[in-house]
């Protein structure tokens, strides 16, 4: 199996958005590899169906069989990382050889205060109030 690793700048993994995020891919491939990308990606998990979204990818054409190359991301002002009773939203770049689809995967977190966002817990006694939208003006 090839080995691939995702380095990051001050091996930092948490950033506010609109950072930049600089790392370095690192590869050596078993067999040639017709490219390699950096995914900046996030994906949700928990409960229900789970979704992902690619928000931007590096793509290194004709890679050597053992190499090293930087790269560099705009990090996007949303989502958040949050974690959730039900669900998370996740961030992460993927490193990915074509076409053979070996990867590497580094989660990290975008969020203000470079800090996962922790959603509270619905009152456990279930008496919600409305929000005030939803109120009738009498």
């Amino acid at each position: 199996m090839s080995e691939l690793r995702i380095a990051l700048q001050r091996d930092r993994v948490a950033f506010q958005p609109g950072e930049d995020l600089v790392g370095a891919a690192y590869w050596k491939l078993d067999s040639p590899a017709r490219a390699l990308e950096v995914r900046l990606f996030w994906f949700t998990r928990g409960k229900g169906t789970e979704d992902a979204g690619v928000v931007q990818t590096v793509r290194f054409d004709e890679p050597k069989p053992e190499e090293a190359r930087p790269f560099r991301f705009k990090l996007p002002a949303a989502p958040y990382s949050f974690s959730g009773k039900l669900i998370s939203l996740i961030w992460a770049l993927e490193l990915v050889t074509e076409p053979a689809k070996e990867v590497q995967r580094l989660e990290i977190t975008i969020a203000p205060g470079s800090q996962e966002v922790l959603l509270g817990t619905a009152p456990e006694d279930g008496a919600r109030k409305k929000p005030f939208f939803a109120r009738r003006v009498q």
